[in-house]
C-alpha cells in the first residue's frame, strides 16, 4: 500500500484528483502519524479525528474533486484563527471555550480548495512570543526536541516537520511564520499587507500581523498561498536576473550573530551568485530606534488583544507585556514610524530587488516553561535570536525562510529573503532557485 505520510501537498492532491487515493486514507494515514508521535512534539491542541475523516468523506464525494487545489490534503490551523465547531483558545486560560460558529475566511478557503483540518496547533498566550509553550501545551523542534519549535505559529511548523500535515496555516505578526519554520527547517512566507485576509485579532497588531503557509517545498507554499490570496500568485514566466543585497547586520543594535546561521547566509549567497545573480554585501539603513519601535508595536498589540480578557487568567509575562504596551497603543495607531522606516528602506530597495540575511541569530532556546518565566527573561530571549524579522511586519513588505545549512546538531539553519510591496511571485522564484541547488531534508528523522 502506498503511503501519503510524507508526500507534499502538491502530490497528495494529485493522487486524490485522479483517484489514486481517496481522502479518508490519506487522512487517516495522518492522524495515525499524529497519534503516535505528537506525545513527544506538542504541536496540536485539538485533534479532530472523528470531524476530520467526516470531512474527508465529504470531499470525496464533492462533483469538482477534479478540479480542487487541495483535494484531500491534511492541514493544521493555527489556534488563533476560527474552526467552525472548535474553540479558538490563543494558547490562554483567559480566552472562552467556546466553538466557533463560522471559519476564519482562510480556513474557509482551504476547505474549499479540498483541504481536510485535522486539528488547531499550539501557540505561545495571546501570540505574543518566539518560543511555544503554555496551560494548552508545549511545541518541540522536532528536529531537536529539547529546544522550543519557535513561535508564535510553533505547533503548526512543528506538525509539519514532524510529517503530521504536509501543510499547515499560521501567522505572522513579528516574525510568528518565519522564526518557527526556520527552526523546524520549513518554507514559509509572511505576505505583503493586503494579499491574503488577515483578520487575526483585533487590529491585526495594528496592520501587521499577515496570514501564510508553512510547507517543505517551495511548490507547496506557492499552492497553499495562492489558495489563501485575494489575487494570483503568478510564477515569473522566465528566470530573472535579481540584485541581491547580502546583510550580517542586526536590524535591531547590539545583538550578536552566531557563526552557524553567518555561514548559512554567506554559502546561501555563493549559490545565488553561481546562478548567475547580482549580489554583493550591503547592509539596509535600518535606525538605531528600530528596537524602541518594534518593542512599542510588539506590546501595544497585545495590550489591545488582552484589554477584553481577565488579567488574573493571564500569565504573567503577559499581563507585563500588555501593561507596558497599554502607553503605546495611540503613539503606534497613527503609524507615523512605520511611515518613516519605509520612506527610509524605499531607496535600499530601489537599488537592489531582494534582500538576504540570516532567518535567525542563533539556536532557539530550550524547551523550557517560558511562559513561567519573567517578562525581562522572555523579551530578551526572543530578541537576542530572532532580531531579523520584526522589520518587516513594520514595513508591511514580503519576507520568507528558507532552509539552508545546519547546526552542530545536525538541526536547520535558514536564511530570510526580503522583496518590495508585491513580489511575492519572485520571492518565491528565487527560493524555488535556492532549493533546486541546495536541496534540504523536508522533515525531520523522528522515526
Amino acid at each position: 500500500m502506498t503511503s501519503w505520510v510524507g508526500r507534499t501537498a502538491a502530490e497528495i492532491a494529485a493522487a486524490v484528483r485522479e483517484k489514486r487515493a481517496t481522502p479518508r486514507e490519506v487522512v487517516a494515514e495522518h492522524l495515525a502519524r499524529i497519534a503516535r508521535l505528537d506525545g513527544g512534539v506538542g504541536a496540536f491542541r485539538v485533534v479532530r479525528a472523528e470531524a476530520a475523516l467526516a470531512e474527508a468523506d465529504e470531499v470525496a464525494s464533492r462533483g469538482d474533486l477534479a478540479e480542487l487545489p487541495l483535494a484531500g490534503v491534511p492541514v493544521a490551523v493555527k489556534d488563533n484563527l476560527a474552526v467552525r465547531g472548535e474553540s479558538k483558545r490563543i494558547g490562554s486560560a483567559a480566552t472562552p471555550d467556546t466553538p466557533a460558529d463560522d471559519d476564519h475566511v482562510t480556513v474557509a478557503r482551504l476547505r474549499a480548495a479540498g483541504a481536510v483540518v485535522v486539528g488547531l496547533t499550539n501557540v505561545p498566550e495571546l501570540c505574543v512570543f518566539g518560543t511555544t509553550e503554555g496551560v494548552h501545551g508545549t511545541a518541540r523542534n522536532p528536529w531537536d526536541t529539547s529546544r522550543t519549535a519557535g513561535g508564535s505559529s510553533g505547533g503548526s511548523a512543528a506538525a509539519v516537520a514532524a510529517g503530521m500535515v504536509p501543510i499547515a496555516l499560521g501567522n505572522d505578526g513579528m516574525g510568528s511564520l518565519r522564526i518557527p519554520a526556520a527552526n523546524c527547517g520549513l518554507i514559509t512566507i509572511k505576505p505583503g499587507t493586503g494579499v491574503v485576509p488577515a483578520g487575526v485579532s483585533d487590529g491585526d497588531w495594528f496592520g501587521m500581523s499577515e496570514n501564510g503557509p508553512l510547507a517543505t517545498t517551495v511548490e507547496d507554499a506557492r499552492l497553499m498561498l495562492s489558495v489563501l490570496a485575494d489575487t494570483e500568485v503568478i510564477r515569473p514566466d522566465t528566470p530573472s536576473t535579481y540584485r541581491i543585497a547580502v546583510s550580517l547586520r542586526s536590524p535591531i543594535a547590539g545583538v550578536a550573530l552566531s557563526k552557524p546561521y553567518a555561514t548559512a547566509a554567506r554559502e546561501a549567497a555563493g549559490l545565488l551568485i553561481k546562478a548567475g545573480h547580482q549580489v554583493r554585501r550591503a547592509d539596509p539603513p535600518y535606525p538605531m530606534s528600530l528596537g524602541v519601535t518594534s518593542l512599542t508595536h510588539w506590546t501595544a498589540g497585545t495590550a489591545v488583544d488582552a484589554k477584553d480578557l481577565d488579567p488574573q487568567r493571564l500569565t504573567r509575562r503577559t499581563r507585563v507585556h500588555a501593561t507596558v504596551g497599554k502607553r503605546f497603543v495611540n503613539r503606534v495607531r497613527g503609524g507615523e514610524s512605520r511611515d518613516e522606516l519605509r520612506r527610509r528602506l524605499e531607496p535600499f530597495f530601489a537599488e537592489y530587488d531582494v534582500l538576504l540575511t540570516p532567518a535567525l541569530a542563533r539556536r532557539s532556546p530550550r524547551s523550557e516553561p517560558w511562559h513561567e518565566r519573567g517578562w525581562l527573561r522572555n523579551v530578551m530571549a526572543n530578541t537576542n535570536y530572532s532580531p531579523f524579522t520584526p522589520p518587516w511586519n513594520l514595513t508591511g513588505w514580503p519576507a520568507m525562510a528558507i532552509p539552508f545549512g545546519t547546526l552542530p546538531s545536525g538541526a536547520p539553519t535558514a536564511v530570510q529573503l526580503v522583496g518590495r510591496p508585491g513580489s511575492e511571485a519572485e520571492l518565491l522564484a528565487l527560493a524555488e532557485r535556492i532549493e533546486e541547488l541546495g536541496p534540504w531534508r523536508r522533515t525531520a528523522p523522528l522515526e
